[in-house]
């Protein structure tokens, strides 16, 4: 075999090792799925005590009978529950109409199989985004030494997904899905223009936190003042539903440069 035949092979190996370890879900390695507990797992499932749904399980994923929580896979390796990519749970007690299992804070989830009428909940279940703002358009009018400016801030709802990871009512953890916002600022003296930019969240990757990054959404544009700089913009990342967010400021000079600094957490 010569050194370009060699490296081929080399190469390939490589490469299906890659995409076996990729095929591999969370909390799989080396373990078998059990296949019966997941049969026994089909159906809705109540709290034992409030009498409330919980979940469906259905073929290989988990709904909820909130609209807004996003269906997640599940599977059974001995005697743990995976739900979604990090969830897990341990399994006290299994049986085909009875599940325990300790919730993410520890406490003890016990649940009972319905009857056929509870899957009128989800026969229409389709996941809804959520939106933090409509579309809101800010006009404030800034008089600085003499001079009179209008400053237009435009937040606008995008396509955008965010995934926010929560825990229910139930120490179940869920994701839930909302759209991010592009946020556009224009200043102008008189019919002179003097900035116009959208501004993304992805901009601020490097300011903020990579895991607070990935679940926030880009919240507000807030006009503060006016000095010799120019005019103090401050920015609002936040964690949708949450009271986390990190303030930013941008200072937009009068011949249209912008600066950043965070400001506070």
């Amino acid at each position: 075999m010569n050194i370009r035949s060699g490296l081929i092979v080399t190469i390939g190996v490589c490469v299906l090792a890659t995409l076996m370890s990729c095929g591999q879900r969370a909390g799989d390695a080396g373990l078998e799925e059990s296949k019966e507990a997941k049969q026994l797992l089909q159906g809705v499932w109540s709290d034992e005590d409030a009498e409330t749904v919980v979940f469906q399980m259905r073929g290989d994923s988990v709904y909820y009978p909130d609209d807004t929580s996003v269906p997640a896979y599940f599977r059974v390796y001995n005697d743990t529950l995976y739900i979604g990519s990090a969830a897990r749970y341990h399994i006290e007690k299994h049986t085909e109409h009875v599940l325990w299992f300790k919730s993410a804070s520890g406490e003890l989830v016990k649940l009972v199989k319905g009857d056929d009428d509870d899957k009128e909940l989800f026969k229409h279940n389709k996941t809804q985004i959520l939106t933090l703002a409509e579309v809101l358009k800010k006009d404030t009018v800034v008089n600085y030494e003499g001079e009179r400016y209008h400053l237009y801030i435009a937040i606008n709802p995008t396509k955008y997904k965010v995934v926010r990871h929560t825990v229910n009512d139930d120490g179940l953890d869920v994701e839930n899905v909302y759209y991010d916002n592009i946020i556009h600022l224009s200043i102008f003296k008189g019919a002179q223009q003097l900035f116009s930019r959208d501004f993304r969240k992805q901009q601020y990757q490097q300011r903020v936190p990579a895991q607070f990054f990935q679940q926030a959404v880009l919240n507000n544009m807030e006009y503060d003042s006016a000095d010799s700089k120019g005019f103090h913009m401050n920015v609002s990342l936040c964690t949708p539903g949450d009271a986390s967010c990190y303030l930013i400021e941008h200072v937009i000079s009068f011949d249209g440069q912008v600066s950043t600094q965070l400001l506070e957490y």
